[in-house]
């Protein structure tokens, strides 16, 4: 069967599974470090790369080649390579793309640990420019001869800000850079970036591919060319995923299509909750009317994915609603089967200076929900009952 014309849901399940008549049905963990050698030949073949095969697990698993090859086929790529973590997955990424001298230029919105990873490369001699990405002038007017890369995440964690993919990747191209695109938002369910013009995507494996809060992993998806690159980088650092966090992962994304439309659907109803509350000030969600991107969002999304940026009104009110949650979880991350709530200035994104996380929307009031897979009617009660007076 070729399951390249199958749809979404098929492939999730089937993509990159090696089956065999009379063999497991589901793909084993080869908990294993090396694997053996036929002989001193075939050792050598393998380890010159003349040959394809397993060697040793930092390098290439059985299992986590199962989770690279069906990730890679979801998300429209020629090859993917599993990593330890989603920042794992990003510093190769990004090590793989630049070298001392070069120039990045990445959004002002960013997970507080990437962030981090961008501020850290000067000292290695690379420099990094931050600006808003939606704006497509800033974006043209970063650009500088020694550009090499533009990354960014749409939608931007925690803002919920989105940028037009195609077209900032038309201006990088033009100038010879790559575009890199965090999609653990959205994943490929709701959006695919490389189809829109981008030429590497990553993600958190760790939140909805795996959906279930109980691994870390991270996965980088591109070219062949590229990630053969990446995975000569990764093997150097180290950062490789075990066989028993790419079984989890694997596991998890043969339901992502069922869960994501959950969490959208859950998303939705709570944000229209939300949006007439008496002590929210804005709810940021691109499912509602009043999303400023909407036009953006139908464009290069399918769906309006599982995360809410709320503003409650006063700073106070912040601590008084999070320690009033009994039914959410009061914890980072996201992505996983229970609605988890936290507040982006005092965890996530504490790493970023004050005065630049106000500067990018990033305030004291602001507090994300991860809605999970619960009953929405369950989700909105709790989140009721937090805000009352």
């Amino acid at each position: 069967m070729n399951l390249k014309k199958s749809g979404f849901s098929t492939r999730a399940i089937h993509s990159g599974e090696k089956s065999s008549e009379n063999g497991p049905m589901i793909t084993p963990i080869y908990q294993t470090a090396p694997f053996t050698f036929k002989d001193a030949a075939h050792g050598a073949r393998l380890m010159s790369g003349k040959e394809k095969g397993y060697v040793y697990s930092r390098g290439l698993n059985p299992t986590t080649e199962v989770f690279e090859e069906k990730i890679a086929d979801l998300e429209g790529g020629e090859a993917a390579l599993s990593q330890a973590s989603g920042m794992a997955a990003i510093s190769a990424a990004i090590l793989t793309s630049v070298k001392a001298g070069d120039h990045i230029i990445t959004d002002e919105v960013l997970y507080g640990g990437t962030y981090d990873l961008f501020v850290d490369l000067a000292k290695f001699g690379v420099k990094v420019s931050f600006v808003d990405t939606s704006e497509l002038n800033s974006v043209e007017n970063a650009i500088l001869p020694q550009t090499k890369l533009v990354f960014l995440e749409t939608p931007a964690n925690p803002t919920m800000k989105l940028t037009d993919i195609k077209a900032v990747s038309d201006i990088a191209h033009e100038k010879g850079a790559q575009v890199v695109v965090d999609n653990t938002y959205m994943t490929p369910y709701f959006q695919q970036p490389l189809s829109l013009g981008a030429d590497v995507v990553v993600h958190s494996a760790t939140k909805y591919l795996n959906g279930h809060g109980d691994t870390i992993g991270g996965v980088i998806v591109g070219s062949s060319e590229f990630i053969s690159a990446a995975r000569h980088t990764a093997k150097n650092i180290g950062g490789a995923l075990s066989p028993f966090n790419a079984w989890l992962i694997t596991r998890g994304m043969k339901t992502l299509a069922v869960r994501m439309d959950k969490h959208n659907s859950n998303a939705l109803e709570v944000a229209r909750f939300l949006e007439g509350h008496d002590r929210v000030a804005r709810v940021i969600y691109p499912g509602l009317s009043n999303f400023p991107q909407k036009v953006l969002a139908g464009k290069q999304m399918k769906g309006n994915g599982g995360m809410i940026a709320l503003v409650l009104k006063k700073t106070s009110d912040v601590p008084l609603f999070l320690n009033a949650l009994k039914l959410c979880t009061l914890a980072v991350s996201l992505g996983e089967t229970a609605t988890l709530v936290q507040h982006p200035a005092t965890m996530t994104h504490a790493v970023i200076p004050v005065e630049k996380r106000l500067r990018y929307g990033i305030v004291d009031e602001l507090v994300r929900i991860s809605v999970g897979l619960e009953d929405a009617d369950d989700i909105i009660s709790d989140v009721d009952k937090a805000l009352e007076p």
